[in-house]
């Protein structure tokens, strides 16, 4: 019994430390997926990133697309369901467990984001220094502040960097 609170707590502990350093997992649903793969115009052979990667819905449908996909995710709970998810298409898929904030980031074409708007704010800066290539921010919901959209459908905005 007491592992059973062990691991609840765990479990518990994980979900909420995300919560300091980005976004609670929501998980995206497949409309705001497909809009906004739609909107970001990657092609086979490109390549994502996504800031928090929950349980890699993105991630799976960009490999489903023949784009190279690479997920950071804090919650080991959830990188391991992701890592199951994507398994069939590890090709294209690399999840990363760890905090997207103290990592150097690969060249990409897009980076996808859900994120709190207390950190958007922090996510434009590092845009602005992201030196690789032009690259696409694509947010679920929360605005970078002061800055315009490049295009918006609903509740997905894109950004541009580098152009």
């Amino acid at each position: 019994m007491y592992l059973v609170y062990l691991l609840l707590g765990l479990a518990f502990i994980s979900f909420s430390l995300v919560i300091l350093r980005g976004a609670p997992f929501l998980p995206t649903l497949g409309p705001q997926i497909k809009k906004s793969m739609e909107l970001s115009e990657l092609k086979p052979g490109q390549t994502l990133i996504e800031l928090g990667s929950g349980d890699g819905r993105v991630l799976l449908e960009a490999a489903k697309r023949g784009i190279y996909a690479i997920g950071y995710e804090l919650n080991p709970v959830l990188v391991l369901i992701s890592v199951c998810r994507t398994w069939r298409y590890r090709k294209y898929v690399k999840v990363i467990w760890g905090d997207f904030w103290l990592k150097d980031w690969p060249p990409a074409d897009v980076i996808f984001v859900f994120l709190l708007t207390k950190y958007m704010k922090k996510l434009d800066t590092k845009c602005m220094q992201y030196t690789h290539k032009p690259v696409k921010l694509v947010s679920f919901v929360f605005e970078v502040p002061h800055k315009k959209p490049a295009k918006v459908d609903g509740s997905v905005r894109v950004y541009n960097y580098g152009r």
